[in-house]
């Protein structure tokens, strides 16, 4: 039994199969055209899903979508009956919807074959319903709270439900115009991050600032009962629609303030404007009010379940921060967030949806790793290597493993690149930069020499996951990044270049189980210096993930990165025999 899952117009296009029950692939459309967070439709993904399985279109015995524009038809008629939001706000609203309509068509023209061949069933599946799936029937816990929260899905911008096998019972819906997604997007634009999926740099720009305008914040958004509720004189989406341009490509966002979070606020930052204490403080600001109104709902959701397990899933679980304080400030015990618990987890989540909810097949599977993208055999990066023209040594695993820690001792960043691609935004040690966390500049380094980005962006801690208590004040698993806990303050000066500035760091717990490579690279690092932590950030250059060998050496040669480690093809721009005119990086164009 074959299902393909989509996720399609919307943010992170992506596919995933499951064959049997068990997921085989997940990979999102943006690894291929390299256009970040693109927002169409996912042929080269689906594509690789059936490569990875061995299948033709004709295998799929069924195909999830995970929208459907008939949901909460009720609700929406009432919205515009009581709003009357702007025609234009309609129009472009179908005029989106209208490209989720004939996907069948859409599914044989992205693969090329005649739509006969397409035999599956096709299954539209709520926004929000396929975030549950995604969050919990891939969990290890057979019964489980879950609170499904993003910016808007079919209507729906928050959902609680109480999980137990393979079915839940929904508890609240938060329904647009309300969201708490959408109150981070607006203040991350006003703040001048103007790009679909910035809410991140807000974030890492939180813990420089102090909660100033808390109060300012809180007059936008407040808790209503169990959930919460926007206060609409400071937006304008619910009258105007929130613009966006997909255009087969980058979800383009328009500002939806009102004037009135400007006299509130004061004026909004661009992009090329320095940042200041005040933007510092609003950052902080947001990041507070957010937190209470995810541990408010958290709070009441245990009061309802008595349960010690919970499951996050949507876009605002990505909010690390936030994630890291659940088992603190509230009694669950147990938090699991899937990997890809944005949008792009949705490809999944309607795929299991419908193996367990429509077929009613059994579970029997546990996601505990992310790496189910695209890979490279050694004789593939061999080629790319030789066709660049790039000296290199190739190593047996052990000599490779003991040099590569051996330059990062020395200062180096090294690029490595190794087995299955990871599925979501984080680098977890097959696609990633590594280096040593113990140097004070390293963040400086990376920052400016190789990402080209903000100075005030922190870098994770990939952390060996039996070491985890040594280090952090919380000793919880967290293969994905997906929270941040306190540094235990005597650590602190031993790993500067993973510290944030508040103590924090956004860990990944490393598996011998799931990556034993990666977990042997920072075993070897831990036996030469005592420190059980490499640096982690995603090997790219203000671009996706790199997907192929090909990719991976053009972000080598056009930034500043030292080394570049190629499955088991080690090459050092240092080496005396390395092209002087490859030496100093190479401008994009030219590459």
């Amino acid at each position: 039994m074959n299902i393909l899952g989509i996720n399609a117009y919307h943010g992170d296009a992506s596919a995933s199969l499951v064959a049997d029950g068990k997921l085989v692939a997940a990979v999102e459309e943006e690894r291929f055209n390299r256009i970040k967070h693109w927002a169409g439709f996912p042929a080269q993904s689906i594509q690789y899903c059936l490569d990875v399985a061995g299948i033709g279109i004709e295998d799929v015995d069924h195909v999830a979508i995970s929208f459907d524009p008939r949901a909460n038809l009720g609700k929406r008629l009432a919205f515009v009956a009581s709003h009357r939001p702007s025609a234009r706000a309609i129009l472009d609203r179908l005029r989106r919807q209208g490209k989720t309509l004939g996907l069948e068509d859409q599914l044989a023209q992205g693969l090329g074959v005649d739509r006969r061949r397409i035999r599956a069933e096709f299954h539209r599946i709520e926004h929000h319903q396929t975030h549950v799936a995604a969050g919990f029937l891939l969990s290890p816990y057979d019964d489980a709270a879950v609170l499904s929260v993003d910016g808007m899905g079919d209507f729906t911008s928050t959902m609680t439900a109480f999980a137990h096998g393979t079915s839940w019972n929904e508890f609240d819906r938060v329904y647009f115009p309300h969201s708490i997604g959408f109150l981070y997007s607006t203040i991350t634009m006003y703040l001048g991050f103007p790009y679909y999926g910035d809410e991140y740099k807000v974030m890492g720009l939180a813990p420089y600032g102090e909660p100033e305008f808390a109060d300012q914040i809180r007059k936008m958004i407040r808790p209503k009962d169990d959930t919460f509720e926007l206060n609409l004189d400071y937006f304008t989406h619910h009258k105007t629609g929130v613009k966006m341009k997909w255009n087969d490509g980058a979800p383009v966002v328009e500002p939806f303030h009102s004037q009135r979070l400007i006299e509130e606020l004061g004026p909004m930052r661009s992009k090329d404007e320095p940042m200041t204490s005040r933007h510092d403080n609003i950052a902080k600001s947001l990041q507070v009010v957010t937190e209470e109104i995810i541990l408010h709902m958290l709070n009441r959701l245990y009061d309802k379940t008595k349960t010690d397990n919970l499951c996050m899933t949507g876009g605002v679980a990505m909010n690390s921060v936030a994630n890291g304080k659940i088992t603190a400030q509230t009694p669950f015990k147990n938090v699991y967030i899937p990997a890809g618990a944005a949008d792009n987890g949705t490809s999944f989540g309607a795929a299991f949806y419908v193996w367990n909810r429509v077929l009613g097949k059994p579970r029997n599977f546990v996601q505990d790793h992310a790496y189910w993208g695209c890979e490279s055999t050694d004789a593939e990066c061999f080629r790319a290597v030789e066709d660049a023209g790039l000296p290199f040594d190739s190593l047996d695993q052990e000599t490779l493993v003991d040099n590569t820690t051996d330059l990062m001792l020395d200062g180096k960043v090294v690029g490595w690149f190794q087995g299955r691609m990871e599925f979501g935004a984080r680098a977890l040690g097959n696609r990633s930069l590594i280096a040593d966390p113990r140097r004070t500049d390293m963040r400086d380094i990376i920052n400016l020499r190789i990402k080209f980005r903000e100075k005030f962006r922190p870098f994770a801690p990939s952390i060996l996951e039996e070491h985890v208590s040594e280090w952090f004040e919380i000793d919880e698993a967290t293969p994905y990044m997906e929270k941040v806990f306190p540094i235990r303050k005597e650590k602190h000066s031993l790993i500067p270049a993973v510290t944030h500035v508040d103590g924090s760091g956004r860990l990944q717990t490393v598996s011998k189980k799931t990556n034993p490579l990666y977990h042997a690279l920072i075993s070897k690092f831990y036996e030469k210096t005592g420190v059980p932590i490499v640096l982690n950030t995603s090997l790219n250059e203000n671009e996706p993930v790199v997907r192929t060998p090909a990719e991976a050496i053009s972000c080598f040669l056009r930034t500043d990165m030292d080394v570049l480690v190629l499955g088991n093809c080690l090459i050092d721009r240092h080496r005396p025999d390395f092209p002087e005119r490859l030496r100093k990086r190479v401008p994009a164009e030219t590459t």
